[in-house]
């Protein structure tokens, strides 16, 4: 009896445990019908919810705003310690592989309301950076100098990553009152802190370009290729701005023809500025004489020119605050889609009556990033937002692929669509791995005839994908060369991925373990299968609104 009893137990619990599951990858694999408003994404209305108040200039600034922070000044000069004067081919190669990724979210931006990446660790990483810029900006001031201590606002290390800064949190709080207030209110603080960064940054290489000695390029690339990748790895967040755009779909004016433009041309502005930024740095001091701190505004002050290292700490302070208002912004508006769809209690789908903004999101959005700000150095916090970037980006590409794929009608073509569409994921799949092996197999210095194997293999994965399927032609902007383009911004990215150390790819992993149990165990369970986009309301902003 007992026996029997024990095997009912067993079989119960192997019958629950296997009906779990088959729920879980039942609701992972189904998709969402798209209604005509949520395709044209330019229906407006009375009643409570966003407003469409940014036009393409807001757009450009938003995706500049996003990705030009204190990196430009920072973060081109510890890479080039590394890389040398061949940084600049890290932030080409970079900037390439973004432009392709770029036009894969251009197509998805003109489609869908929301896209998404992690804004949280970003954000935790600028208020840090921010906080230690505005305190170096206050000791300019004579009788502060020094006398700021170091858990204010630099950071102050207690134990491992934990790191103590009170600033940071303080000014994400700010932020995010800003935030909440509107988003016309948000725009115009985010235009004139872009406009002001990048008026800095064109002086700054107009002034040092004067200053340049072109023996400092030789050697161009001293470490050789591998060290250039390698930067192009930690460099390809810099970009990540771009995708904020994307994010912004219900508060354009006219999303399906400006989202595009303001994606790609922010992109090219920041491409530009870079590279610029790249060559005036390693040309003003040697690359193995470069700082680490603020290395731009020390190889100006060795030329005597102290007056733009003042400039360049104030330039540093309005690029991190644009950089950090966007991201608060762009996570709120990501949760806001999540909750609607019931992947996120509704309380994220909520929208302020009278400010048409969603605030608990945005409240959320501030604490976390609060607490992450307040609590660990920016090392750990970027290390994560790099393996999350490159990875998200590769999604996207995927998902232009497989939204373009045709549905038949009759019983025999939904049998043979159902076999394609496992096929092309398979190809799919098959080469993200080759980019991962490619990637591996070029770090630890392996034969160049594997890495050609993989590479050819992946082609020919790219090239059943363009010959197995049959694809259609997207509403608003369409990605060009599908799927051959998505496909090499799969390859490329996941072979940069490949790069980063191992703990990235540990913390990756944990992050997605994390992120699949909040689906596993709530959001499979209140998902919406119909989508509730038919009750999104959208306004004009007052100005444009019909007589």
């Amino acid at each position: 009896m007992r026996s029997e009893l024990s095997s009912g137990m067993t079989s119960s619990s192997s019958y629950s445990a296997s009906s779990f599951f088959a729920r879980f990858w039942s609701s992972a694999l189904r998709s969402k019908p798209l209604s005509p408003a949520v395709e044209t994404s330019v229906r407006t209305s009375s009643g409570d919810g966003l407003v469409r108040r940014l036009g393409l200039f807001d757009l450009i600034l938003l995706g500049i705003g996003a990705s030009i922070g204190a990196g430009i000044f920072v973060v081109t000069g510890t890479v080039a310690r590394d890389a040398g004067p061949g940084v600049t081919i890290s932030f080409i190669i970079a900037g390439a592989s973004c432009v392709l990724n770029a036009l894969c979210y251009a197509e998805l931006a003109s489609r869908f309301p929301a896209l998404m990446l992690d804004y949280h660790i970003g954000a935790a990483s600028i208020a840090r950076s921010l906080a230690s810029y505005v305190v170096s900006v206050l000791e300019l001031i004579p009788f502060l100098k020094d006398n700021i201590p170091s858990w204010v606002g630099h950071g102050e290390e207690v134990l491992g990553a934990l790191s103590i800064n009170i600033l940071a949190p303080i000014l994400l709080v700010l932020l995010t009152v800003v935030l909440c207030w509107g988003v016309g209110e948000s725009s115009i603080l985010n235009s004139i802190m872009t406009v002001t960064k990048v008026l800095i940054v064109l002086f700054v290489i107009i002034v040092g370009a004067f200053e340049v000695d072109v023996s400092n390029w030789t050697p161009f690339a001293p470490y050789g290729l591998n060290s250039i990748l390698t930067g192009a790895t930690v460099v390809s967040f810099s970009y990540v701005g771009f995708d904020a755009v994307a994010n912004s779909a219900e508060e354009a004016k006219r999303p399906q023809r400006d989202l595009p433009f303001g994606i790609i041309g922010s992109l090219l502005v920041c491409v530009a500025l870079y590279i610029g930024v790249c060559l005036v740095i390693t040309g003003m001091v040697p690359y193995q004489y470069l700082g680490e701190d603020a290395p731009l505004a020390q190889a100006f002050t060795s030329r005597g020119l102290k007056y733009v290292s003042v400039l360049i700490s104030f330039g540093a302070v309005a690029g991190l605050t644009t950089t950090l208002l966007v991201g608060l912004y762009v996570q709120s508006r990501l949760y806001l889609g999540l909750g609607r769809d019931g992947l996120l209690p509704a309380i994220f789908a909520r929208v302020h009556p009278t400010r048409h903004t969603p605030v608990q999101s945005q409240v959320w959005v501030g604490l976390i990033a609060s607490i992450l700000a307040g609590l660990l150095n920016v090392r750990v916090l970027s290390h994560i937002l790099s393996v999350g970037t490159l990875t998200g980006y590769s999604v996207v590409s995927a998902c232009v692929v497989t939204l373009r794929w045709k549905d038949k009608t009759s019983s025999q073509a939904s049998t043979r669509r159902i076999s394609r569409r496992r096929e092309g994921i398979i190809c799919l799949f098959t080469i993200a791995c080759c980019g991962f092996a490619a990637g591996v197999l070029f770090r630890y210095g392996a034969s160049f005839v594997f890495l050609i194997l993989a590479a050819v293999i992946a082609i020919f994965s790219a090239g059943a994908l363009y010959l197995r399927q049959v694809y259609s032609d997207p509403p608003g902007f369409s990605c060009p060369g599908v799927p051959i383009i998505p496909s090499i911004s799969i390859f490329f990215n996941i072979f940069l991925f490949a790069q980063l150390h191992y703990e990235a790819w540990v913390r990756f992993v944990v992050l997605s373990i994390v992120t699949v149990g909040v689906y596993a165990f709530y959001g499979q369970y209140h998902a919406d299968p119909l989508g509730s986009n038919a009750s999104i309301v959208y306004h004009r902003a007052p100005a444009e609104e019909a007589p």
